[in-house]
């Protein structure tokens, strides 16, 4: 899954795979046995997800589904740790009264 989203990442950017040797410092082979059948260390996955713009996550299991919703749109951010079909995401200002006392 890692590799498929790494490969669809760099399609995204209209970048080549020798593209990233420039990016990240890769040959287009080492990037090509990556994308293929590659089982990329942690400090490579950061390495490329830097040069892709991403981040990389640990999600706990519980929450997976919550999450993929939210970034499939089809959940919004309620409360921590929650999700809502129906309720906005975010203040339109999320600034709004942030420096009002509490009572």
């Amino acid at each position: 899954m890692i590799l498929e989203q790494l490969k669809k990442r760099r399609k995204e950017l209209g970048l080549l795979q020798k593209d990233m040797l420039l990016r990240v410092g890769m040959t287009r082979q080492q990037y090509n046995q990556l994308e293929k059948r590659g089982n990329p260390r942690l400090d490579t996955l950061t390495l490329l997800a830097k040069g892709l713009d991403m981040e990389l996550l640990l999600i706990p299991k519980e929450m997976l589904g919550t999450v993929q919703e939210i970034l499939e749109g089809r959940a919004k951010i309620t409360d921590i740790g929650e999700a809502s079909h129906d309720e906005t995401a975010l203040p339109d200002d999320p600034w709004q009264n942030i420096l009002e006392d509490e009572d």
